[in-house]
C-alpha cells in the first residue's frame, strides 16, 4: 500500500512536467531530425525521405580538409561568428560584467543597490521590439541618432556602427540584458555568505579587493558555473534580437540566423524547412558537445552530489 502511494505521488508530481518536456522538448527535436533528412519544403510534404541531401548543401567529405569536412563558405562563416557572438558576450558580459555589477550594487547602501539593480533590469523587462527599436535610435547612422548625437560634438562625421562594427552593436545589445541574469544570480549567493567573514578579513586587514578575490569569488564557484553553461547555451540559439536589430545581414549572420532565414523569415528565402532543420540538428549536436565539455571543465557533477551531512 505505502509502496503504490509512493508511486501514485511520483506520477502526480512528477508527470506533468515529464509530459511538458516530452512535448515541448523531445518532440521537436524528433520532428526536427526528420525533417533535416527530407526534401520538405512550402509544400510541408516528403517526396524524399531519407536523404542527406540538405546536408550536402553545407558542407562535403573531403580527405584532405579539417576534419575530413569542407564547409560551405556561407556555412563557415555562420560558425565563426557563432562561436565569436558566445564567446564575447558570454565571457565580457553575461560573467564578468555581471559579476562586477552583483559586487558593486552589494557594496553600496541596499537601497541605492536596489535601484540601481532594477535599472539594469528594464532591458529584460521590455518587449523585445521596444528594446531594438531603441537600438536602433542609439546607432542611427543619421545625425539624429543618439550616439551621433554625441559624437558629432567632437568629430565632423557621424558613425555608422551598424555597417562597421556589426558584430559589436549586437554583442553589447545581448549582453546587457544576458548581465542582468547573472547580476541577480550573484547578488543572491553573495548574500548568502555568512556576514562574519567579511568581519573576520576585515579585522585581518583585508581591502576591498582582497575581499573579493578571497571570499566572493570562492563562493560564487557554483553560480558562476551554473551561468556560464546557461548563458553559453542560450546564446548558441539566440536570434531574436539580432535579426531586430541588424536583419538579414550577412555580418551577423548566426547558427541560428541562418536556420531563421531559411526556415521561417518571409522574403529572405523561408521555407526551406528542410534546409534550416539540418542547420538547427547541428546547432543541437553543438550545444551538447558544448553542454558536455563545459560539464567536464567545470566539473559540475560535485555540484550535484549528495550532501556529507545530512540535517534531519
Amino acid at each position: 500500500m505505502k509502496a503504490t502511494r509512493q508511486r501514485f505521488d511520483a506520477v502526480l508530481f512528477l508527470g506533468p512536467a515529464v509530459v511538458l518536456m516530452l512535448a515541448f522538448f523531445v518532440a521537436p527535436i524528433v520532428v526536427n531530425i526528420l525533417v533535416a533528412f527530407s526534401d520538405m519544403n512550402q509544400t510541408v510534404r516528403f517526396e524524399e525521405f531519407p536523404t542527406t541531401k540538405q546536408f550536402n548543401k553545407l558542407g562535403k567529405l573531403d580527405p584532405e580538409a579539417f576534419l575530413g569536412i569542407e564547409l560551405r563558405g556561407s556555412f563557415y562563416r555562420a560558425l565563426a561568428l557563432t562561436a565569436s557572438f558566445v564567446l564575447l558576450t558570454l565571457f565580457i558580459f553575461n560573467v564578468s560584467f555581471a559579476l562586477i555589477l552583483a559586487v558593486t550594487t552589494t557594496a553600496v547602501p541596499e537601497r541605492m543597490g536596489a535601484v540601481f539593480r532594477a535599472i539594469w533590469l528594464l532591458p529584460r523587462m521590455s518587449p523585445s521590439v521596444v528594446y531594438a527599436l531603441l537600438w536602433l535610435w542609439v546607432v542611427d547612422s543619421a545625425e539624429r541618432g543618439l550616439l551621433n548625437q554625441v559624437w558629432l560634438l567632437f568629430a565632423s562625421e557621424p558613425l555608422n556602427l551598424r555597417l562597421d562594427h556589426p558584430m559589436a552593436v549586437i554583442v553589447v545589445a545581448n549582453g546587457l540584458i544576458g548581465a542582468s541574469l547573472g547580476m541577480i544570480i550573484f547578488t543572491s549567493a553573495i548574500r548568502s555568505i555568512p556576514e562574519h567573514l567579511f568581519n573576520a578579513a576585515r579585522v585581518d586587514g583585508a581591502g576591498p579587493l582582497s575581499i573579493v578575490r578571497h571570499v566572493i569569488l570562492p563562493a560564487l564557484r557554483w553560480p558562476i558555473s551554473y551561468i556560464t553553461i546557461y548563458q553559453a547555451l542560450a546564446l548558441l540559439v539566440s536570434f531574436e534580437y539580432i535579426f531586430l536589430i541588424m536583419g538579414p545581414a550577412r555580418s551577423t549572420m548566426t547558427m541560428a540566423m541562418l536556420s531563421y532565414t531559411k526556415t521561417l523569415a518571409p522574403g529572405i528565402g523561408g521555407g526551406q524547412y528542410a534546409y534550416g532543420a539540418s542547420i538547427a540538428l547541428i546547432l543541437i549536436v553543438v550545444g551538447i558537445a558544448v553542454a558536455l565539455l563545459m560539464w567536464r571543465l567545470i566539473n559540475m557533477k560535485s555540484l550535484l552530489q549528495r550532501p556529507r551531512i545530512e540535517v534531519n
